[in-house]
């Protein structure tokens, strides 16, 4: 039995909500990789990281350390067939005592004036691999002016982030051996660039620190993460860095008619959560503008059996990440707050447990959400729209806001078209779409537009209820009547756009080398997007 649960006689057993609060909390996974900015090297570095150009062409760092290593970078460079100097590519060699190092790598930053943010960010997270590849400990990395798309303290910066992503680990239930080997732990970016890069690698690392939120909360166990622990963490988390936090218990949504969610949740013994946080930035300068906020809305379904439409057993584990929405929604906001946006922002996220008991909800039931619409039951495992459903109205009734953007993992027939690549999206707004594909293109979170039909809108009409959960043509155009069925939540034509993350929410790559673990997809998304159109 895991520490800190309890068990009683007949009962399943269930972590003590505050033990796991200060489990989740106390969890630093950001702290994996130290990074530092120095305008010299720190001393007791053993790994030295030098620029080079596709073509093989070295950097003024490179150059100086080939001359203390008497040319053996240039032999290595001349012997490299595959290295060629591309963005992201690395290349270790062996150094003599004499250089103050006991290795190099090598760091291709591609065609000189075509390295932008993105790009850099992308090999810093390469490097990072290259450099636990090698068992570096303390590596610096020697940041020197170059030709590059981005400033020249951008692309340092950037390439710290990088690493800092890349560095991410999930570990906290794994019991450590005495004989492990030692990651890297630090990296020193060293150069006359190192105030401003530090700077930008201090204000990207605000959305790191929500990403890693995010990861974490994908990744935790269902026994440790249910609605109760899950939305109690996000108050603990989230209102000391000035975030209202406020949570509907099943008793405040039976009272408020939220008969989806409840629905969702009858059948666990850990009932339903509705979790909304407000960050109100320059809330009075947007109300006077007749301004609402930016709405956040977030799918968190703890764990998805898909009740008496139970899931194939195969795979079944990874339904605890079914709540991969919420988690990006509590990471940008997180993101949002640390930052101290002047945007007004409100999150919400539903919570519930699909799970399978006497009382859980059965096909042919018909449930009333918390917008009066009535809802036929066709399916249980379509059970994250019904989530989203009062969380939908729930935060335009209360906020009325300017902009509502939601995610969730809720379809496989999104996987089946996109893959893990991109995540389908689907918006009413031309000028939202516009907005969230600049962010996405800054970011390098992929997005692809998909359609939003009436006649996928009018497949989601019940002949004896207001809608049913279900299209009339079953799996075929999932995804889009799923998106059909959201919209009927849409009021007054506000700007809505739908993520359906779930291709893109966790690694899914079975191989030993490749863990599956969340991705914290949207984060820095949703946070780019504020920061460059609502702020």
């Amino acid at each position: 039995m895991p520490i800190g649960s309890s068990q009683e006689p007949g009962k399943p057993y269930i972590i003590q909500t505050e033990n796991y609060i200060n489990i989740l909390t106390n969890h630093r996974s950001f702290m994996t990789l130290d990074i530092t900015f120095s305008k010299t090297p720190r001393a007791g570095s053993d790994t030295a990281i030098v620029y080079i150009y596709e073509g093989k062409k070295t950097g003024g760092a490179a150059r100086d350390l080939d001359k203390k290593a008497s040319g053996l970078i240039q032999d290595a460079l001349k012997a490299a067939r595959k290295f060629t100097g591309k963005a992201g590519e690395t290349l270790l060699v062996g150094l003599p005592s004499k250089t103050g190092f006991t290795q190099a790598i090598l760091l291709g930053l591609g065609k000189p004036g075509d390295l932008d943010a993105l790009k850099a960010e992308n090999a810093g997270g390469r490097l990072l691999a290259a450099l636990s590849a090698a068992m570096a400990e303390k590596a610096v990395l020697f940041a020197e002016k170059g030709d590059f798309k981005a400033k020249d303290f951008e692309v340092a910066g950037h390439l710290a982030l990088g690493a800092k992503l890349r560095s991410y680990k999930f570990e906290r239930y794994k019991t450590k051996s005495k004989d492990a080997v030692k990651p890297i732990g630090r990296l020193n970016v060293a150069g006359p660039l190192d105030i401003k890069a530090a700077k930008v690698f201090k204000d990207g690392h605000k959305v790191v620190k929500g990403v890693f939120t995010a990861r974490d909360l994908v990744n935790e166990p269902p026994n440790y993460l249910y609605p109760e622990a899950y939305a109690n963490f996000v108050r603990k988390q989230l209102t000391p860095l000035g975030v209202t936090v406020t949570i509907l218990d099943e008793k405040k949504m039976a009272a408020l008619g939220m008969g989806a969610i409840l629905g969702v949740g009858m059948g666990s013994k850990r009932k339903p959560r509705m979790v909304i946080m407000e960050w109100k930035g320059r809330k009075s300068q947007s109300a006077k503008n007749g301004q609402g906020p930016v709405a956040l809305v977030g799918k968190g379904v703890t764990f998805d059996t898909g009740g008496i439409s139970i899931k194939p057993a195969a795979g079944m584990d990874e339904m605890k990440m079914d709540m991969g929405g919420s988690a990006a929604v509590v990471g940008a906001i997180q993101s949002i707050a640390l930052r101290k946006s002047s945007a007004h922002v409100v999150g919400i996220i539903g919570l519930a447990e699909n799970m399978l008991s006497g009382d859980c909800y059965r096909p042919g039931d018909i449930l009333t959400s918390y917008s009066g619409k009535t809802i036929e039951v066709l399916n249980t495992d379509a059970e994250g729209r019904l989530v989203l459903a009062d969380a939908l109205t729930y935060v335009q009734k209360k906020y009325k806001p300017r902009a509502i953007i939601d995610l969730a993992t809720l379809t496989g027939a999104m996987m089946v078209a996109l893959g893990h690549e991109y995540c389908g999206t689907f918006s009413n707004d031309d000028k939202l779409w516009t907005q969230m594909e600049a962010a996405s293109a800054a970011t390098g979170e992929k997005l692809w537009r998909m359609p939003l039909d009436e006649t996928w809108k009018a497949e989601m009409v019940s002949q004896v209820a207001d809608l049913q959960n279900l299209g009339h043509t079953g799996r075929y155009g999932g995804a889009c009547t799923a998106a059909g069925f959201l919209e009927h939540f849409i009021e007054n034509n506000t700007p809505w756009a739908h993520m359906d993350i779930a291709g893109t929410a966790w690694i899914k790559k079975d191989k030993p080398t490749v863990p599956r673990h969340g991705t914290g997809f949207g984060v820095r998304l949703l946070d780019r997007l504020i920061a460059d159109h609502y702020e």
